[in-house]
């Protein structure tokens, strides 16, 4: 009998996903330390960036242990569990899907051999020329039959996992050193091996990583409310171009290229947790500022600001403090609504959105309302909330968004829906606004977006909302969340790479 998940999402309405994030990532070297009880605890702060599966590696220094399952953190692992994960280096990972199924195959950590044992992975991003590094796979490698790929892995991390296991004349350390400078796109990775802890981050810097220092050990993060949450002290990002590789010698850093930021935009607007810092900048604090932009970008005579929760919070709060608008809860969340296989009745159907969030009439009746959310994708969330306000007595509705339209796909590990599914790609602002029902409608524009995130425009990645892409995009055909399931189950398990098509 198929359950349902218990995920806690951004869906408000069937098929009205909002946009999400691929991975988070954490590793820990800490002898001494139950390493993965703090590598759970620390996946569990980072659980907002993927919902999908969840995993844990760890060494004793002679073997790597991995135990990893379809769900939530809290639903992959038992105490029992993580209390057969023992040893001093560790490696985690939160999955959410763009590139390979959703699927337990695909998830990670990723293993693979090495000349002296065992590398674990764990990537937060999307390659961009996965299809090049299989190629090289196959002629480095001819003979490797006992990778992941081979086994069904239709991700670019067990690409990337069978690369860095496949000289055996080279240390780990030495093959990442050659292999990452020909990986292209978006990658924060943790890894190991029986002894030691590697980070990386790509020469852009798209997706985040931290460094934190516990008393006995370090840590590796996606973002430094995990380094919180585990009580280790932030000590810097993983500098855009670095590897870093942590064991009993210390810390110590190397580049692979040189760094040129592109860091992810909407990483401040949606993805990152609010009690999280980028870049030296506070992200609850840029959405605050957002908001303030926003209000006096779209002024608007109103009674009330609202929040579409919980997204549109902080830019709401924002919003409120810069218009003198009061700012109130004028929608109930229901926190406990995820996913369900439970097909509903025709009656229960026309509900919806209620499921999720449910207006105080008492609130809202008679009353201007403006509702700040932070994107709008395909519309739909926004023209039932719209509806439902309306039936709850609002007299008028004024949405206003923390971002400019989307209108481009992202390549670097955020999941949109595609050009043609995005509202903004062939409507006006105006044109959006008849769409959802709303009396006004405005979007944040992309200055008022980047004072807010206080970073240089040049260190940016705003791909989705200009379609001006930092990182360089291969062919069509090389593109797209099942490149390597076209063609991966034609690879026979002897290993003989050259059968399979991606073209």
């Amino acid at each position: 009998m198929i359950r349902g998940d218990g995920r806690l999402n951004h869906d408000l309405l069937p098929g009205e996903k909002g946009p999400q994030d691929q991975c988070g990532v954490f590793g820990v070297w800490a002898p001494g330390e139950e390493v993965a009880k703090l590598t759970y605890f620390g996946l569990y702060a980072l659980q907002h960036r993927g919902q999908e599966s969840a995993g844990i590696a760890t060494s004793n220094g002679k073997k790597l242990l991995v135990y990893k399952d379809m769900g939530l953190v809290s639903q992959v692992f038992s105490e029992s569990a993580l209390e057969s994960l023992v040893g001093h280096v560790a490696i985690g990972h939160t999955r959410y899907s763009t590139t390979g199924s959703s699927s337990w195959r695909n998830a990670q950590p990723t293993l693979g051999r090495t000349a002296s044992g065992t590398v674990a992975l764990g990537h937060n991003g999307n390659l961009t020329n996965t299809a090049e590094l299989l190629q090289m796979l196959r002629s480095q490698y001819p003979d490797q039959s006992d990778n992941e790929i081979t086994g069904g892995n239709t991700t670019d991390t067990a690409v990337l996992t069978a690369l860095l296991a496949g000289n055996p004349d080279n240390s780990l350390e030495g093959t990442a050193m050659e292999l990452l400078p020909k990986v292209r796109g978006a990658f924060s990775l943790v890894f190991m091996d029986e002894q030691t802890l590697y980070a990386a981050r790509d020469p852009q810097g798209v997706r985040p990583l931290v460094l934190g220092r516990l008393e006995r050990g370090w840590v590796v993060a996606s973002e430094s409310a995990a380094l919180d949450i585990v009580g280790a002290s932030f000590v810097r990002e993983v500098e855009p171009g670095e590897l870093i590789v942590i064991d009993e010698n210390g810390l110590r850093s190397m580049h692979f290229g040189t760094p040129k930021r592109a860091g992810c935009v909407f990483e401040y607007v949606y993805l990152a947790r609010p009690d999280t810092a980028i870049n030296g900048r506070n992200v609850y604090d840029a959405r605050v500022d957002m908001g303030k932009a926003l209000a006096r970008e779209y002024p608007v005579e109103a009674d009330l600001v609202i929040p579409t929760p919980d997204s549109g919070t902080p830019a709401a709060i924002g919003f409120s403090q810069e218009s003198g608008i009061p700012f109130g809860h004028g929608l109930v969340k229901n926190a406990y609504v995820g996913r369900t296989f439970i097909e509903p009745s025709q009656t229960i159907r026309q509900l919806g959105i209620r499921l999720k969030l449910n207006p105080l009439k008492e609130v809202i009746k008679g009353k201007r309302i403006i509702v700040v959310d932070d994107s709008i994708v395909r519309g739909n969330t926004q023209r039932a909330l719209v509806q439902m306000l309306r039936e709850a007595g609002a007299k008028e509705i004024h949405v206003r968004i923390s971002s400019p339209p989307i209108t481009w796909p992202c390549f670097y590990g955020v999941d949109f829906a595609n050009r043609a599914e995005l509202i903004a790609t062939g409507l006006a602002p105006d044109d959006v606004r008849a769409s959802i029902g709303a009396d006004s409608l405005g979007y944040l524009s992309k200055e008022g977006m980047i004072a807010a995130s206080e970073q240089k425009e040049s260190e940016l990645c705003t791909a989705c909302f200009t379609g001006e892409y930092p990182i360089e995009l291969p062919t069509a055909d090389r593109l797209g969340k099942n490149l390597l399931e076209k063609g991966v189950a034609s690879i026979p398990v002897d290993g003989s790479f050259n059968k399979v098509s991606n073209d």
